[in-house]
């Protein structure tokens, strides 16, 4: 059953959608990475927003100074990061305007970040309000999350978004299949902070798959 809007800003503050990340040598990156996981697994949730309202602007100069499609997916993650602890109708027109900043990433290198766009935007489509009040679509979703996976199919967030798809449309076993990938996926150097969160959202989900098989 699709999920209403209030549904969504509280999946976001569980699982963080559109949140894929991977390492990059650029110094502005790295920094975003590290004040996303920051803020989203070390601050407490009643600061998270304020917290985010500064590390979006800062995004948004960066990816305006740089336009390469990095900037645009970590702009991407922070804002639907963001969206989840704004909450209320704010929060889905972040979301919207991280599915632009997607697609345009993909239209300037669909192969960045080992095509985490693709695996962001998968993330967006599913957990998403469908019409009229969102452009949620599970088709699409599939797609774009299988997408992701044949540009990085051993990846951490690669894995666990599509077996997050997995459990929201009911193939239990597969989702816990995809979880058990995910939890072996390589350490991501400097990500520390992120992959120990990722890994708990990772167990959450799974057990809450195997309670169904």
């Amino acid at each position: 059953m699709k999920k209403n809007l209030l549904q969504l800003i509280a999946m976001f503050m569980i699982s963080c959608v559109a949140v894929v990340s991977y390492a990059d040598d650029t110094t502005g990156i790295q920094t975003l990475q590290t004040r996303w996981a920051d803020i989203k697994y070390q601050t407490p949730e009643a600061d998270q927003e304020k917290a985010f309202v500064s590390l979006v602007a800062e995004a948004e100069q960066l990816r305006k100074a740089n336009n390469t499609a990095p900037y645009f997916i970590w702009e991407a993650i922070i804002r639907s990061t963001y969206a989840g602890a704004k909450g209320g109708l704010g929060a889905l027109d972040e979301v919207k305007k991280a599915k632009k900043l997607l697609e345009q990433s993909i239209k300037l290198d669909p192969a960045a970040m080992n095509g985490s766009a693709y695996t962001s935007l998968g993330s967006l489509y599913y957990q998403v309000p469908g019409w009229p009040v969102g452009f949620g679509d599970d088709k699409k979703a599939k797609d774009m999350l299988l997408k992701g996976l044949s540009y990085n199919p051993d990846g951490i967030d690669s894995n666990y978004f599509y077996g997050d798809y997995l459990l929201e449309q009911k193939e239990y076993k597969q989702a816990v299949a995809a979880f058990e990938k995910a939890l072996k996926a390589a350490p991501r150097p400097g990500r520390e902070s992120a992959d120990a969160g990722r890994k708990g959202e990772i167990e959450a989900a799974m057990a809450k798959a195997k309670k169904h098989l």
